[in-house]
């Protein structure tokens, strides 16, 4: 079976534990959208992996990782990526896939992520910097877009660049007063690029089917969360990509009808970075006790997140729009300590009832929120090793949200490390 791991809240909710933990069962890992925006973290005894483009599924040896086409990839951090799990006695010459059509992040990009954020000042988005946003938009417009294969033709790229930044420059210089790129600068880089990353470039689309055709277990793994898909989420504070797992086809050429199994992640709370309405938001001292001790700041940007209640409208929009079945939900024993547990089970508006997440902000920041309040539980969770030895307003909990999701919560996440999780059926 086909799996398709996402987030169903703001990004941040726990993917890369759960990917790694279910590559142990899978032949592959599928990155299908996003760029080094994301940051995946994985706990391996008392290592600590920080993943923004390699799948997390790169720290078992076994499994097969594909870099897909609809993600943009930054080959210096990818490079510093592979090198820190080299150094770490993890290899990947043989099990790593990157396909020639998915798109560079080069240094104009992040130039112009930059200076767009420090024109904008407090109108900022609040996007990481990374250059993501740029690379996308070059995509789209196809004239000044540079892809995996072209790193391979030499000869073509310097033509290409020479091109792109001279028109770069002119706009930098004409918006911004900004000082010039060099072309000939960003060639020896992509040269180098090119050196070291060419053994891994092929056609993953094709690999893939004739993996599904062998019959291989393949696991796709979503970047950032579902609420920031550029279509379906809080636009325009969303990432540049489709996010939600109605990424996947377009992402890696593989159709939805072929994945077997949808699981969301959430976190036992919420959370959200940058701007933008978020109508569970503690900002108290509970949002505060929840951030420190959920150790609430980015893995990219080491940025403090905004915490509050967990927010299940929110969820069962993402829930909808992605087909999910199942849900993991992490970060149970950050809520540990607390009196009391809130859940937001529906939104007024006007005094009306809101039938669904509305994803214009205009709307969103105008909703007030029905609660639903539990006893909390004040007890360490920590070292508990199946589901029965929850306590049981730990218990109660996880079966409000379930049952105002919709969906059961299959996985339960009690710590960073691999035996921190519960499984249920």
């Amino acid at each position: 079976m086909n799996t398709c791991v996402v987030g169903l809240q703001w990004g941040d909710e726990g993917k890369g534990k759960i990917v790694d933990i279910l590559a142990g069962e899978n032949d592959i890992v599928v990155r299908y959208g996003g760029g080094a925006n994301a940051g995946h973290t994985v706990v391996i005894g008392d290592t600590r992996f920080a993943l923004h483009l390699l799948p997390s599924g790169s720290v078992r040896p076994k499994a097969a990782c594909v870099i897909a086409n609809g993600v943009v990839v930054d080959p210096e951090v990818l490079l510093g990526e592979i090198d820190s799990l080299a150094q770490k006695g993890i290899g990947l010459d043989g099990r790593l896939f990157i396909s020639e059509n998915a798109h560079v992040v080069l240094d104009y990009h992040k130039a112009e992520d930059r200076l767009r954020e420090e024109a904008l000042g407090k109108d900022k988005i609040g996007t990481t910097i990374r250059g993501i946003g740029p690379c996308y938009a070059d995509k789209v417009g196809r004239s000044f877009a540079i892809r995996m294969a072209d790193l391979l033709e030499p000869e073509n790229l310097k033509e290409k660049l020479e091109k792109i930044v001279d028109y770069k420059n002119k706009i930098f210089a004409a918006l911004y007063n900004a000082e010039p790129l060099s072309a000939a600068d960003i060639f020896e880089k992509c040269k180098m690029y090119s050196q070291k990353l060419s053994k891994y470039v092929c056609d993953t689309t094709a690999y893939l089917h004739e993996q599904i055709d062998a019959g291989k277990n393949i696991l796709f793994e979503g970047a950032q969360g579902s609420l920031l898909d550029i279509d379906h989420g809080t636009f325009p504070f969303v990432t540049s990509s489709n996010s939600s797992s109605l990424g996947v086809g377009p992402g890696c050429g593989v159709p939805a009808g072929m994945i077997g199994r949808f699981l969301g992640v959430v976190k036992a709370y919420t959370t959200r970075v940058g701007a933008g309405p978020f109508p569970t938001e503690l900002d108290n001292e509970i949002g505060q006790y929840i951030r420190d001790k959920g150790h609430e700041y980015g893995t990219t940007t080491g940025r403090p997140r905004r915490c509050g209640w967990f927010d299940a409208m929110a969820v069962k929009y993402t829930v909808k729009i992605g087909g999910i079945t199942e849900m993991a939900m992490m970060h149970l024993d950050t809520l540990a300590g607390l009196d009391e547990l809130k859940i937001c089970t529906g939104y007024t508006s006007d005094g009306k009832e809101v039938k669904m997440f509305p994803v214009n902000i205009d709307r969103l920041a105008k909703v007030q929120c029905r609660f639903e309040t539990l006893k909390g539980f004040g007890q360490e969770i920590t070292d508990v090793d199946n589901f029965d030895k929850l306590p049981e307003q730990a218990k109660n909990y996880l079966k409000a949200v379930a049952k105002a999701v919709g969906i059961p919560v299959t996985i339960i996440g009690i710590g960073p490390a691999r035996k921190q999780t519960i499984f249920r059926k």
